[in-house]
C-alpha cells in the first residue's frame, strides 16, 4: 500500500496536489486531524484486498504548536502498524503565495489583525519547520505549470515511477534586485562583458541574438558554459536519487536583462536535452523597460 501524507503551506498548492493525486488513482482525505490517521490506516490495511485503499493521501495541515505533538504521535503509530508512509511537503515562494492570495482575495487562514499576509506566511513557515525536516518529498509549486506538476506526480507515486522524477526550475535575475528567496542553486555571471556598456545593445535583452551573441563570443564564456554544464549534468541525477521533487536554479547578473538571461537560456537547453521537465523565466527582463516579465516553458 502506498500511504502519503501530504502537509505544506497555506496557498501553495496542497489542494492541487490532492486532486492531481486522485486523478491518479490516490483515495484522497482532505484536512484530517493528526489523531484520525492510525485508526484509518488499519481500516486502509485491512482492506487492501478489495483494492479501494492501495493508494492513499491524506492532506492534514498543522498549524498550531500543539498539533505537532499529536501528529508526530500518530506517525509513530504507523510505524507500529508497519505502514510504510511517505511525507510531502507542498511549499511556493512567499512571492508566489501572495500573488495567489491577492488574486483570489482570500484571508490567510493565520492571518492576524494588523499583520501584513508576508508576516503571517513567515510566521506559518516557522511554525511548519518541525514537520518539513521529516519530509520525504518536497514540491516546490512556484513558476510550476500543472501539466509539470502533474508529470513530477506521476514520475514520484505513478503506478509506474521511474525516470527524470524532478522539475528543474530555472530563473535569470538581477542581484541589484534581490536573489530569489526559493533557490537552490545560484550562479552569478556578472565577470562576463556586459552589453549594457555596448549603445546598440543596452536597450535589447539576453533573448536577442545580438546580446547572446556577444555574451557567448566573450573571453572566457565557453569554457564556463562548458564546466556548468557539466556540473549540472553531474548534479541532477544525484538529487533525483536524493528524492528531491523540484530543483530550483537561479543565473544571475547585474540588472538581469542580459548575462543572466543569455546563460540561463542555454541552460534551458541543456537541461531539457537531459531529458528533464524545465521551466525558465527571466524575473527581471522587464524592469526598467516596457517589457513585460517572460516565461518560457
Amino acid at each position: 500500500m502506498k500511504f502519503l501524507i501530504v502537509s505544506g503551506l497555506s496557498g501553495a498548492g496542497k489542494s492541487l496536489v490532492a486532486k492531481l493525486l486522485e486523478d491518479m488513482g490516490y483515495y484522497c482525505v482532505d484536512n484530517m486531524p493528526p489523531q484520525l490517521i492510525p485508526p484509518f490506516a488499519e481500516l486502509c490495511l485491512a482492506s487492501q484486498g478489495q483494492g479501494l485503499y492501495k493508494r492513499v493521501a491524506l492532506v492534514t495541515d498543522v498549524r498550531a504548536g500543539q498539533s505537532f505533538g499529536d501528529l508526530f504521535i500518530s506517525l509513530d503509530k504507523l510505524r507500529e502498524l508497519n505502514c510504510d508512509y511517505k511525507i510531502v511537503f507542498v511549499e511556493a515562494s512567499a512571492e508566489h503565495i501572495v500573488r495567489r492570495y491577492k488574486e483570489t482575495r482570500r484571508p490567510h487562514p493565520l492571518a492576524q489583525d494588523g499583520e501584513s499576509l508576508t508576516e503571517a506566511i513567515l510566521r506559518e513557515e516557522r511554525l511548519l519547520e518541525p514537520i518539513r525536516r521529516r519530509t520525504d518529498y518536497t514540491v516546490r509549486t512556484s513558476d510550476l505549470p500543472p501539466h509539470h506538476l502533474e508529470k513530477q506526480l506521476r514520475a514520484l507515486f505513478g503506478e509506474n515511477p521511474g525516470g527524470k522524477a524532478m522539475t528543474v526550475i530555472l530563473h535569470s535575475f538581477g542581484f541589484k534586485h534581490g536573489l530569489p528567496r526559493d533557490s537552490d542553486l545560484v550562479f552569478d555571471v556578472r565577470f562576463l562583458p556586459n552589453p549594457f556598456y555596448i549603445p546598440e545593445l543596452r536597450d535589447l535583452t539576453g533573448e536577442d541574438e545580438r546580446v547572446s551573441g556577444y555574451v557567448m563570443r566573450s573571453e572566457g564564456a565557453e569554457p564556463f558554459f562548458r564546466l556548468l554544464s557539466e556540473l549540472i549534468s553531474f548534479l541532477l541525477p544525484q538529487y533525483v536519487a536524493e528524492g528531491k521533487a523540484s530543483l530550483v536554479i537561479s543565473v544571475g547578473c547585474t540588472g538581469g536583462r542580459h548575462r543572466s538571461v543569455t546563460i540561463a537560456r542555454q541552460l534551458h537547453r541543456t537541461i531539457g536535452e537531459l531529458g528533464y521537465p524545465v521551466t525558465l523565466t527571466h524575473r527581471d527582463i522587464g524592469r526598467d523597460s516596457e517589457q513585460a516579465l517572460g516565461t518560457v516553458k
